[in-house]
């Protein structure tokens, strides 16, 4: 291996390009030590399951977005190389699972964020991408116009859903439930549910801040400081959210010695990289706010 050599991955799949048009270029970096020197940002990799060690050349001036996982560190030339430059910087945990923090850098542009209050704004408009939101999850455009309706059709759906994804891993299920108060207290399929939600909204956290959109305005989700990055999560509730706590749940039932949060942190991870779950995410984000690569599709 050369001793500078360009970062083959993003999001850890070192089969991945990041085409400089893409303008939502990930890098995943975890276990080493980000740096600057002679001017130009490298990273000191340990050995890990994702790439080999080494010191490697990163193209941040082509980059929206640098990933942290665990066992990272950054120095403070570095920080200021990717502030200069506009370059996110997110302390996330592994695979994605967590977002700790995304200094608020700024991308250089405002565009989405435009684009998406003036959506948010309009109460018809806002009730337009309401509907396609739940179009995605029904698969087909409901006739009903009032999001009242709606929100009580998805919450049958969701019904359903829980029901046919516990019978399908065999996991006894007395509904939903949630105590605040003492989450420990529920029984396996709630407190797995509860985390892969928690891991599922992470990710939508990362590739609401990678875009540049406006986490407080939500369609759906209303009162919440997060509530779009919510509605984005929620879009993949029937695909990854309920399949993966169940999946889990159905583990550790099995076997009660595996630790449930630890095997659900562990799956999701495992999930996010091999189904690109983050990059999903970005171009549906992108495809409702009817942002496209060359900055100027506005509605």
């Amino acid at each position: 291996m050369s001793r500078s050599s360009l970062f083959p991955g993003r999001l850890g799949l070192a089969e991945s390009r990041i085409p400089h048009a893409d303008r939502h270029g990930l890098l995943w970096l975890s276990r080493g030590n980000l740096y600057v020197d002679d001017g130009t940002l490298h990273f000191l990799a340990a050995k890990s399951d994702l790439f080999k060690p080494g010191v490697y050349a990163i193209p941040y001036q082509s980059v929206s977005m640098i990933l942290m996982g665990p066992g990272t560190t950054v120095s403070h030339d570095a920080l200021r190389i990717l502030a200069r430059h506009g370059t996110l910087l997110a302390a996330i945990g592994e695979g994605g699972i967590r977002f700790y923090t995304a200094p608020p850098m700024g991308q250089g542009h405002s565009d989405v964020a435009r684009s998406h209050a003036r959506l948010w704004a309009d109460e018809e408009i806002r009730l337009g991408v309401a509907r396609r939101m739940y179009a995605f999850r029904f698969g087909r455009v409901l006739p009903h116009r009032d999001i009242t309706v709606l929100r009580g059709i998805e919450g049958g759906r969701v019904k359903s859903m829980y029901k046919t994804h516990a019978e399908k891993y065999g996991i006894p299920w007395r509904g939903r439930r949630y105590d605040r108060q003492n989450p420990g207290a529920n029984d396996i399929p709630n407190q797995a549910l509860n985390h892969a939600a928690t891991f599922v909204e992470s990710a939508a956290d990362i590739a609401v801040a990678a875009v540049g959109a406006l986490p407080p305005l939500g369609f759906i989700h209303e009162d919440s400081s997060n509530a779009f990055t919510l509605d984005i999560a929620d879009l993949w509730r029937d695909e990854f959210t309920v399949p993966l706590a169940f999946s889990v749940a159905r583990k550790v039932l099995d076997d009660p010695e595996k630790l449930l949060e630890r095997e659900i942190r562990f799956t999701a991870a495992a999930w996010f990289r091999k189904r690109k779950l983050i990059p999903a995410m970005i171009d549906r984000i992108k495809e409702l706010l009817h942002v496209d690569d060359d900055r100027g599709g506005h509605p």
